[in-house]
């Protein structure tokens, strides 16, 4: 199976007032295409980061980041942007839904991003939302929805681009356990039809779903990754 992400001695430090501050550590990992991958470790260990890296919404000061065909460090802005845009789905603890917006708005304006027409776009995210078992609250505005449901309208908004990756920071962290576990069979049904996703969590039911679990701790990945059944 191919490498869907690869890094190689990566490495990220900010500097700060109070010093420098090594967020991310010479990290070295390969993840295979159409697999799920948990990274846990504390709140400050670097998870955070490493996922942003890997994402192209920052930049390492070390190493070398490959992900689905991309030298993702190599990229220039506008280069990044496009990755961003049509390589990564980003899910994350806040959903980040327009407010005003209705669940098919925020879904469709993804792909009207990407260049797709605004009728094309709607019709797939009706479909998106379908997916995710919101089909009857498509009309409805952010503000309208309940906080399990406004993540799976970024979930959905996330999947609508058929992205082969998705990066997940933290998407339960805010979710009462049942909610929870809808989430979780989201990503893992994500990862069955072919999406590679890489998710940081604190949601021991979470990680335990994954294919692999991956420890991090300060900055460091550790090279013991636990070994789960698909």
């Amino acid at each position: 199976m191919a490498d869907a992400v690869v890094c190689e001695e990566v490495g990220r430090v900010y500097r700060t007032p109070a010093g420098d501050v090594a967020a991310v550590r010479t990290v070295s990992l390969r993840i295979a295409e159409g697999s799920m991958v948990a990274l846990v470790g504390r709140s400050g260990s670097g998870k955070t980061t490493l996922l942003g890296l890997i994402g192209g919404l920052d930049r390492p000061d070390a190493g070398r980041i490959e992900a689905c065909g991309f030298e993702v460090s190599a990229l220039d802005r506008g280069d990044l942007a496009r990755y961003r845009r049509g390589t990564v789905g980003f899910v994350f603890q806040a959903a980040g839904l327009v407010p005003l917006m209705t669940a098919t708005e925020n879904v469709a304006l993804a792909l009207e991003l990407a260049g797709e027409p605004p009728d094309r776009a709607a019709s797939a995210a009706r479909e998106a939302l379908r997916q995710v078992g919101l089909e009857e609250r498509a009309k409805h505005r952010t503000y309208e929805l309940s906080g399990g449901e406004q993540q799976r309208v970024a979930i959905a908004r996330a999947l609508v681009k058929r992205p082969p990756l998705l990066i997940a920071d933290e998407p339960t962290g805010q979710l009462d356990s049942e909610t929870a576990a809808g989430i979780v069979a989201l990503l893992r049904s994500a990862a069955t039809a072919g999406t590679t996703v890489l998710v940081a969590t604190h949601d021991e039911a979470l990680a335990t779903t994954a294919d692999r679990i991956l420890h991090m701790d300060d900055g460091a990945v550790s090279e013991a990754a636990v070994e789960r059944s698909p």
